[in-house]
Order: structure tokens, then C-alpha cells, then sequence
């Protein structure tokens, strides 16, 4: 009988990345499973400059990394901006050897992005099933998969500068969206977009993999799973992950510490300042490994937290804050005088272990999905402030779904800030934090034996080892 091989090959960047490897190592806990895993140079070289992952993937024989070119000029920064930039590299130069390596390999099953179109006809070739994972929440690819629905029944474009009309176009979300919590490529005026196109494409071959992976768990986006059952009867849902990576690695007798899969340098000095703080009366900020803000918007952020008189521990990643290299000297006095009494300023941080850490009492965030879910976890309250795609949407979840915070989303000036951030951590803390507890649990017991997440995990392996699917 073949050996199980399974070919990974996530989207290059942060967020995608840090999940697929959580997952691959997940499946190589399975001796009997090999993992091939798809890294760009770029990132495979960011990762080794500033994470153990040589090392920590040493201890599984049946696992190795494979690196292919992204297409992009050296220069060029893969961030948020270049996400159309990323997707062309990959689909020009990375797939073909990709296929290459399917065609060349005994691979047995591919774990995709979503995004890579591409997949659909390299598994059909090879005839070899293809598992579909975006790493993305499932109640924002949800609403990409009404694009076309929504530009059918003339919701998109909007007509008219109001963002607060409800949409109806999106099933099972009625009530709950308006057009601002759309994805951020909904506001376009011209659908004859790159991306609207990759949207609509992407909704066309999602369906036909053999299943989809979700980081997610059934209690919380039980509605929206079902819906997806309708359109691929064969759904894992197997979040949150680190969570569940945390446990497997635990009931199995192994380190569980926090393990880092960043493409940025951690400042592990922020954990001895969060050591000196009262519990829960510090709000983490960091918009994430992509978004980025003007320096307008940064000293409304900054003055908002100041006037908030609450403690704040800040990421502020290398090239986030436009315009602000030029100009780092000629900061307000009074905002740097009260950063050192009541705030600390890092370039990048553990974020794992800082949400866990007894001093957090909330996260004002970009509405990442991996953010979303680690702040879940730690059931700690969220104010959310997204930049693009999926953001919008988790957002408006976060707020007005979940109940676990709230959602501050196309406003950037510091009185709003100020009293959101007081909202949170003061007036409705006690609140806040309940509804956060509560979701908390139902993660954990998730991924505890027994839990919905659990059991979807082995179904999955059990599917791959027994190649079934």
C-alpha cells in the first residue's frame, strides 16, 4: 500500500503560513504521514532568520520543507498593499513547479490555500485529492462566495455613500451586515478589478475540492459552517488550532511552549514589563503583520491611548506607520512623557504569549483571523479596527455576533478611541470579559477530547492516513 504523503502549500504570508504549519505538524505527530511543505524563499528565510522551525521540525522524520521562488523583486515588501503582486508571483512562477513536484512525487493529497485556483486542475491531472484550507475566518469567505449574488442583485457597487445600509444578499447573515462590514474589496466603483475576479474565481473552485479545512470551531461559527455542509458535505472543522496543536502536543508527553512561526524578530523584553503590571489593565495593540497607517491616523491612535489614562502595551511593526521613518524625532512631548509612566512600544511581539499573560485586558486589533481566534482563546475583549478583506467582516462578528467586543471600524480619531478603549477596559470591562470567558471555554472544550474540533482533526487524519477522502 502507498505511503500517505500530503503536499502543503500555503499562501506566503504571515497569517497562512503560521496556520499551515500548525497543522502540518499536527499531521506529523502521525508517523506514518510524510508532509511535504511549499515555502517561498522569502519566507522560508524569515522564518529560519528569526524562529527555531529548523530545529523544532528536526524531531519528525516523515516532515521536510521545500522552498520555490515567489516571482517578486527583492524589494519588493510583501505586505498588505502587494497581496495582488504575491498571488500573480505564485500563480506565474511557483505553480508550475509546483505541479512539477505533485506529477514527480507519490503524493497522495494536497492541502491548498483556497486562493490558488491552480490546484484544481493539478489534482484532476494527477488524480489525487485536493483539500481546500483557507486560513481565513469561514464567515468571511462566506461573503466571498456571494460576490456574485450580491453584483447580480446590484448590492455591489454601492450605490450612494451610505455604509450603514443593510445587505441582504449574503444567506443566513441577513440583519447582520451592512455594506461597511463587507469585505474591503466590496467598496470598489469598478468591479472589473483583479481581485473581484479572483473573488468570483476562487468561489467557482473552492467547491469543487474533495474538502475544506477551516480553523474554527463549531460553537462559533456553528450557522455558517452548515451552510458551507450544503456546498461541500465534507467540512473539517479543526480550530482553533494552536489550541488544539497545545493539546495534542501535551497529551502526548511533549514541550507544549509557546512555538514561534514569525517572519518578524519577537521582543520577548515586552513579558518583563507586562510582569510589573496589575492584572488585566493592559491593553495590547498591533495591527497585525500587514496593515499599515498613515502617520495622521498613528497620533490619533497614540493620543486616544493617552487620554484613555489606561496602560498599553503597543506593536509597532518596521514599516506599518507611513511617513513616520522620515520624522521619528519630532514627537508630541506630552505623548512620549506619558508612553514611559503608563506604555511600552515593540517592534514585534510573542503575541501567543502576550494574550495569555494575567496583565492583558484587551486588544485593540486589526481583526486578523489567527488574532481573533488567539484573543478568543485567552478570553480577552477585543476592539477591532480592521484594514482590508476578511477584517471587515470578523469585525462586525466580534461586535455585533459574539458580543466580544467592539467594533471601531472606518473611524481613526483619538476621542473615539479614547472611549472605546475606556469602554472596554473600565465601564463595561466586567461585562466584556464574561461574554470572553464564556467563548474561551467553549474553544478549549473544542479541542478537547470529545470536542467538535477534535473529532473533525482525526476524521481528517484518519481520512489522509487511510487516503479515503
Amino acid at each position: 500500500m502507498a505511503v500517505p504523503h500530503v503536499l502543503i502549500f500555503p499562501l506566503p504570508l504571515q497569517g497562512p503560513v503560521n496556520c499551515m504549519l500548525k497543522l502540518a505538524e499536527l499531521l506529523c505527530l502521525h508517523q506514518e504521514i510524510h508532509i511535504t511543505f511549499i515555502n517561498t524563499e522569502y519566507i522560508h528565510q524569515r522564518l529560519m532568520n528569526y524562529t527555531d522551525i529548523l530545529v523544532r521540525f528536526e524531531k519528525y522524520p516523515n516532515f521536510k520543507f521545500v522552498t520555490v521562488p515567489d516571482g517578486l523583486p527583492e524589494d519588493n515588501p510583501r505586505n498588505g498593499d502587494q497581496i495582488g503582486k504575491i498571488i500573480e508571483g505564485v500563480e506565474k512562477v511557483s505553480s508550475p513547479l509546483f505541479r512539477e513536484m505533485v506529477m514527480m512525487t507519490t503524493t497522495t493529497c494536497l492541502i491548498v490555500d483556497g486562493i490558488f485556483t491552480f490546484a484544481v486542475d493539478i489534482a484532476k491531472e494527477a488524480k489525487i485529492p485536493l483539500l481546500y484550507f483557507d486560513t481565513i475566518s469561514p464567515c468571511a469567505i462566506w461573503t466571498y462566495l456571494a460576490v456574485p449574488k450580491l453584483i447580480e442583485d446590484g448590492e455591489i457597487p454601492f450605490k450612494g455613500n451610505d455604509l450603514d445600509v443593510l445587505v441582504n444578499g449574503v444567506t443566513g447573515m441577513e440583519g447582520v451586515m451592512r455594506r461597511r462590514d463587507l469585505p474591503s474589496f466590496c467598496r470598489t466603483p469598478d468591479l472589473d478589478i483583479p481581485i473581484i475576479k479572483l473573488v468570483i474565481k476562487e468561489g467557482k473552485h473552492i467547491v469543487q475540492a474533495q474538502g475544506l479545512i477551516f480553523n474554527t470551531f463549531e460553537a462559533l461559527e456553528g450557522p455558517i459552517l452548515s451552510q458551507f455542509r450544503a456546498l461541500c458535505p465534507n467540512i473539517y472543522a479543526i480550530g482553533p488550532l494552536h489550541t488544539q496543536m497545545k493539546a495534542k502536543l501535551s497529551s502526548q508527553y511533549l514541550p507544549n511552549t509557546p512555538t514561534s512561526n514569525s517572519i518578524w524578530k519577537e521582543d520577548m523584553s515586552c513579558i518583563d514589563w507586562l510582569n510589573k503590571q496589575p492584572n488585566k489593565s493592559v491593553l495590547f495593540v498591533s495591527i497585525g503583520s500587514l496593515a499599515t497607517m498613515s502617520k495622521a491616523q498613528f497620533l490619533e491612535f497614540w493620543y486616544g491611548l493617552v487620554n484613555s489614562k489606561t496602560r498599553f502595551l503597543w506593536v509597532q511593526r518596521p514599516g506599518s506607520i507611513i511617513g513616520l521613518e522620515d520624522d521619528n524625532n519630532n514627537m508630541p512631548m506630552e505623548l512620549v512623557k506619558s508612553t514611559k509612566e503608563r506604555g511600552c512600544i515593540i517592534s514585534w511581539a510573542p503575541q501567543e504569549e502576550v494574550l495569555a499573560h494575567p496583565s492583558i485586558g484587551g486588544f485593540l486589533t486589526h481583526s486578523g483571523w489567527n488574532s481573533t481566534l488567539e484573543s478568543i482563546v485567552e478570553g480577552v475583549p477585543m476592539i477591532c479596527w480592521p484594514y482590508f478583506v476578511d477584517q471587515q467582516v470578523n469585525s462586525r462578528y466580534v461586535g455585533e455576533v459574539w458580543k466580544l467586543g467592539i467594533d471601531m471600524k472606518d473611524v481613526c480619531d483619538r476621542a473615539t478611541i479614547e472611549r472605546m478603549v475606556i469602554q472596554v477596559m473600565d465601564v463595561k470591562k466586567i461585562e466584556f470579559l464574561e461574554k470572553a470567558k464564556h467563548m474561551s471555554d467553549l474553544a478549549i472544550a473544542s479541542v478537547g477530547e470529545g470536542g467538535s474540533s477534535y473529532q473533525d482533526l482525526d476524521r481528517l487524519i484518519e481520512d489522509i492516513r487511510l487516503m479515503r477522502i
